[in-house]
């Protein structure tokens, strides 16, 4: 059996390569490591609304109770709000069921430990190594897991405190974000693009409770039309209903809502870089930047690393995924991160990044300093990119290769200090991800071309 988890838990087909079996597999394994040493252990599960969640969350809450653990399912809340609740009720781990911004057939197992924080790639190990044994810890009688209710929660002696029940639970996530954000927005209309996903209900309630005047769209989920065309991945819709209605901006949020990206008054995209770069600034002068640093990825564009640096902010830079990007928060202790892809994790306020947050905290500035969405992103100027996906048959192998390599640096020879060169195995495919950014577009694409057929020909 190959690798499970991949950059962001474990993805499929769901009902195929990724099945009910295979649910209750890697739950129960989750639940027999993480849960060592609590005599009555607590998991919070939640899931985006696509059909096939159903069918994972019973499998996940049957490999959970199986192994000894209560369960408290929150029902379908954003992939940040789990891992919120995780913390908050002392859970020693939660699950999100999500496929994040792939299409509505696909799904996803998400695991957290205690505290809400994504899973190191030794515990995934010792997760995937106790699957392979085949020999899951199966408790009896009294030590099986309940499935909480609010009504039966501390019944069932779980460990959430007596303040704490399952009603409300989308109340507090909303309130958390609220106060997170620490501006009145009111004056703002913005078009929130839900993507028929897990965000459809408590996305608009957090904008309106803190001020905001809010245009939802794609905020009717029936399961099957999450991601359809809408969303973090699809601008178009956003882009036409800001114009529209006159919105001050539009913010498109992903299936589950842990990404966001925005568009400004004119419709013009704002993308994750830009977003990065506008919260840094407001969180350097307000003395919040921990050693003036944000963390990106090396994806981000190199007119972020020109911004960051002209005002006076340390980039740095991880692998691509934002489990990266959070590692390297955490080492550290910085308090900004994100992805071009509208990953941006502060933390916090939160263990994972956080669509809805990203959101408020945006709006937040232009509340803040009365300017528009297009002047605060006009701080950062995005050098052309040119990307090229390259078929290989071993990725690992031609990314190495002497000749490849040479061409290389060739190529970052003649770019100097105007562009530069990024050559990355792709992490679930047989490719290799050429990229090349330079102020010329001719000579991007020049150099793109030149060094695909170089991969290409090893």
């Amino acid at each position: 059996m190959g690798r499970l988890f991949g950059t962001d838990g474990v993805r499929g087909l769901a009902n195929d390569s990724l099945s009910p079996e295979l649910a209750l597999a890697v739950s129960g394994a989750a639940a027999q490591i993480l849960s060592r040493g609590k005599k009555r252990a607590l998991a919070v599960v939640g899931r985006d609304p696509r059909a096939s969640g159903e069918m994972l969350e019973a499998a996940v809450t049957a490999g959970l109770t199986a192994a000894g653990v209560n369960v408290l399912s929150v029902g379908v809340l954003p992939t940040p709000a789990v891992a919120y609740l995780t913390g908050l009720y002392d859970a020693c781990l939660g699950v999100m069921i999500s496929a994040s911004h792939n299409p509505m057939p696909d799904n996803g197992i998400k695991i957290f430990a205690a505290g809400g924080h994504k899973l190191d790639d030794a515990v995934e190990d010792r997760i995937e190594a106790l699957i392979d044994e085949r020999t899951p810890h199966r408790p009896t009688g009294a030590g099986i897991g309940r499935v909480l209710n609010a009504a039966g929660a501390r019944d069932h002696g779980s460990n959430i405190p007596d303040r704490y029940s399952l009603e409300g639970t989308h109340e507090r996530y909303v309130e958390h974000l609220v106060e997170a954000a620490g501006q009145d927005l009111t004056g703002l209309t913005v078009v929130l693009d839900c993507a028929h996903g897990a965000a459809s209900e408590v996305g608009p309630a957090a904008f309106r409770e803190a001020g905001a005047t809010v245009i939802a769209i794609n905020a009717e989920p029936d399961g099957l039309n999450i991601n359809d065309g809408c969303g973090s991945t699809h601008l178009e819709q956003v882009q036409a209903a800001v114009v529209e209605h006159g919105a001050d901006l539009g913010l498109a949020l992903d299936g589950d809502a842990d990404r966001c990206l925005a568009v400004d008054a004119q419709g013009t995209i704002v993308d994750g870089d830009a977003i990065m770069a506008i919260i840094a600034i407001a969180m350097r002068e307000a003395g919040e930047l921990v050693e003036d640093t944000l963390v990106a990825t090396v994806m981000s564009n190199l007119g972020l690393h020109i911004a960051m640096r002209e005002a006076g902010i340390t980039l740095r830079t991880t692998a691509v995924g934002d489990r990266y990007v959070l590692e390297e928060l955490r080492r550290g202790k910085y308090t900004l991160g994100g992805e071009q892809s509208g990953h941006t994790v502060l933390p916090r306020f939160g263990t994972t990044g956080d669509g809805i947050l990203t959101g408020l905290k945006l709006m937040a500035r232009m509340a803040q300093t009365r300017r528009e969405l297009s002047d605060l992103a006009a701080v950062l100027t995005t050098v052309p990119q040119v990307l090229v996906n390259v078929p290989v048959t071993d990725k690992s192998l031609v990314a190495r290769a002497p000749e490849v390599l040479d061409a290389v640096r060739e190529a970052e020879r003649i770019l100097g200090d105007s562009g530069r060169v990024l050559l990355r195995p792709s992490g679930t495919e047989q490719l290799v991800r050429v990229m090349v950014e330079a102020t010329d577009p001719v000579q991007a694409r020049q150099l793109a071309d030149d060094l695909a057929k170089r991969v290409a020909s090893v």
